[in-house]
């Protein structure tokens, strides 16, 4: 009888390799695929956009026209525009299917090898498993990208500071008006000019405070509660509007912006 099992075991354990190496091969392929169509799509856009006036001239003319109606062009620009689209999500469910498969036979083979037990009794389980380790993953991505911010508007500030105090030391006095922050070469020497970013950060909090739905002096609290219920109401999972992906992208990196540090800034500079 344990012989039986060891061997359904090593069987279960192969075909659960096999499927493995299956989807990852499926998932390359097209993860290949849609980064080139992708990168297409995104020369023609740049052609578009230094063509400017002449492409809309043109399409809006008979020949654009023609353009248009004809199928294959149509199917073309549909294809280039949908199937990255597409793509991505079809390779994100790939990666789901592989997870939760892979997991429930590998499981059950090493309970016929081993007599080990299994992690979850039902399938069910092994998905609910994979959805929290893929809300995991998106959380600390999104913890790593706020911090990114944080550090950046910190330089920001720092070296603002510092070229104003330079400036003070060097010449007596204050007030030197508006600099550009960013280190471009004046052509006089290596003399450099710097900006205030006070405005620019207000801006881009404010404009966060408002498409979260939030007063501009919210708590952390206000914010984290407001951030929920936007994505909850445009996650593209439960939204299917046309501008749902878009606006949740939004819903995010507002919220990425509204950390505890930029919180403290927009206060101490209001």
């Amino acid at each position: 009888m344990d012989i039986l099992k060891n061997v359904a075991g090593k069987f279960l354990y192969g075909i659960a390799n096999l499927i493995s190496i299956i989807l990852e091969v499926l998932i390359t392929i097209t993860e290949i695929i849609v980064t080139f169509v992708t990168n297409i799509a995104k020369g023609f856009a740049l052609l578009i956009g230094m063509g400017g006036c002449l492409f809309l001239f043109m399409l809006a003319g008979p020949f654009g026209i023609a353009i248009l109606m004809n199928p294959i062009i149509l199917l073309s620009i549909l294809f280039f525009v949908i199937f990255p689209i597409l793509g991505t999500k079809f390779v994100s469910h790939l990666k789901y299917l592989k997870y939760i498969i892979t997991e429930f036979l590998f499981d059950r083979a090493n309970y016929l090898i081993n007599g080990t037990s299994y992690q979850f009794e039902t399938f069910g389980e092994y998905k609910n498993k994979y959805k929290r380790m893929e809300e995991d993953r998106r959380r600390k991505e999104q913890q790593r990208r706020q911090a990114e911010q944080q550090r950046m508007w910190e330089e920001r500030f720092r070296q603002w500071y510092e070229y104003q105090n330079s400036q003070r030391r060097s010449s007596g006095y204050g007030g030197q008006g508006n600099y550009e922050w960013y280190n471009q070469n004046t052509g006089y020497g290596n003399e450099h000019i710097y900006m205030d970013p006070t405005n620019e950060f207000k801006n881009k909090y404010e404009k966060s405070c408002d498409l979260l739905g939030v007063g501009y002096d919210a708590d952390k609290y206000e914010i984290k509660l407001a951030y929920r219920k936007k994505a909850k109401e445009y996650h593209p999972d439960l939204n299917k509007s046309p501008n749902a992906t878009k606006m949740f992208q939004e819903i995010n990196n507002a919220y990425e912006f509204l950390g505890d540090d930029n919180i403290e800034r927009y206060k101490n500079i209001s």
